[in-house]
């Protein structure tokens, strides 16, 4: 006969094993919904880049196994990505160094013994971190821009978006002198005009222009006109 004490462990065994198989069935839900999405999700080792996890899209796309990806570590994303665009890893992994939440970026891959490059377009944020609030793990989601072929008209537009407000924040690290000085160029005056413009040496005008280069990384004036129209300069 069972006894008070004895109902209770029973019903409380019971309603352990009905909230283990919720559990189950939850996580089975999760890994279900993750693998089915159509976009490449990964978490890797900020400091190394050797992935710890992926979904099953990953492994189809790309054509490596979870297992292969960790075990070649660093090399996995010198294998898929473009040699042009393979910095972004290295300056995502530190920027996460220096505390930036999000990075995002538009990049090149192709699948395993694939000829043709596929474009990428996705965004990491810091995953875990370890006691001193460095970035340990950085969890990843990458989208085939190509799978937004019905909508070629707003995914051009979008990207032009893009641009445009990034070449604002690069035009908004300049000084009040240097944003006038990048106007009157724009309109054609030689370093010589602008410093009688503006009433100031030869030199100074020189060095503010090199100093403008720089902040928006271009490498001549040529480039440095062609930016500042993108954003509204004329």
């Amino acid at each position: 006969m069972l006894t008070d004490s004895n109902m209770g462990q029973h019903y409380s065994l019971n309603a352990l094993q009905k909230e283990n198989e919720l559990l189950k069935a939850r996580i089975q839900s999760l890994e279900s919904l993750l693998n089915h999405v159509p976009a490449m999700l990964y978490t890797h080792q900020n400091n190394t880049k050797t992935i710890n996890w992926c979904n099953r899209y990953m492994e189809d796309v790309t054509g490596y196994t979870l297992a292969e990806m960790n075990g070649m570590g660093l090399d996995f994303f010198k294998k898929v990505m473009h040699p042009d665009d393979f910095d972004l890893a290295v300056i995502a992994q530190q920027s996460f160094r220096e505390n930036k939440n999000i990075f995002g970026g538009v990049l090149r891959f192709r699948k395993r013994g694939a000829d043709s490059w596929r474009w990428l377009t996705g965004i990491a944020i810091p995953y875990t971190r370890d006691d001193n609030g460095a970035v340990k793990e950085v969890i990843c989601a990458f989208v085939d821009m190509t799978m937004a072929m019905d909508t070629n008209d707003q995914l051009t537009e979008a990207m032009l978006d893009v641009m445009r407000r990034k070449h604002e924040d690069l035009i908004s690290k300049l000084t009040s002198r240097e944003k006038e000085i990048l106007e009157l160029t724009v309109k054609g005056l030689n370093n010589k005009e602008i410093a009688e413009t503006l009433t100031l040496s030869r030199y100074t005008i020189e060095t503010h222009r090199k100093n403008i280069r720089i902040k928006l990384k271009v490498r001549n004036t040529t480039e440095l006109i062609a930016l500042a129209r993108k954003v509204g300069y004329q």
